[in-house]
C-alpha cells in the first residue's frame, strides 16, 4: 500500500524591508523563505521587484492573507507600521535583530499581537551567513 504524504499548505510571508542588495538580511530572508517553499511577498516602497518577485510598496498592498510578517526595518519605521501589521493579522510577527525596540514590542502587544524577537531566517532552519 503506498504511503500517503500529507503536504503542508504553503504559508504566505511578507518581508517588510525586503532589499535588492543580496548582502542585506531583507534580501536573504526573501531567498531563504522562497527556498523553503513559502509564498514570499517582499515589501519595499522603493522598488517593484526583488529576486524576480513582485514587490509591494506597503504591507496593506499584499493581496493575500498573511501567515507571517517578518520585519527588517528600524524600529522607528516599524512603529509607523503597527496598524498595517495589526490589519494583516498574521499568525506570527518576527522582529528581527535591529528591528525590535521596547516601544515597538509594547505597541504590538497592546494591539493583541505577540511578536517574536528572533532572526526569522534561523527560525526556518537556515543560516543567513550561508545565503
Amino acid at each position: 500500500m503506498p504511503k500517503l504524504e500529507l503536504k503542508q499548505p504553503k504559508q504566505n510571508v511578507a518581508i517588510i524591508g525586503a532589499s535588492r542588495d543580496r548582502r542585506k538580511y531583507g534580501n536573504k530572508a526573501v531567498r531563504a523563505y522562497a527556498s523553503k517553499g513559502y509564498e514570499v511577498y517582499p515589501v519595499n516602497p522603493n522598488t517593484q521587484q526583488i529576486e524576480e518577485l513582485a514587490c509591494y510598496p506597503k504591507l496593506k498592498d499584499v493581496p493575500v492573507k498573511l501567515d507571517i510578517v517578518s520585519v527588517y526595518v528600524p524600529s522607528s519605521v516599524g512603529l509607523t507600521l503597527v496598524e498595517d501589521i495589526v490589519r494583516a493579522n498574521p499568525k506570527t510577527v518576527y522582529l528581527n535583530p535591529g528591528a525590535e525596540s521596547p516601544e515597538l514590542i509594547k505597541a504590538l502587544k497592546a494591539k493583541g499581537l505577540r511578536p517574536t524577537m528572533a532572526c526569522s531566517i534561523l527560525a526556518i532552519g537556515l543560516d543567513p551567513a550561508k545565503l
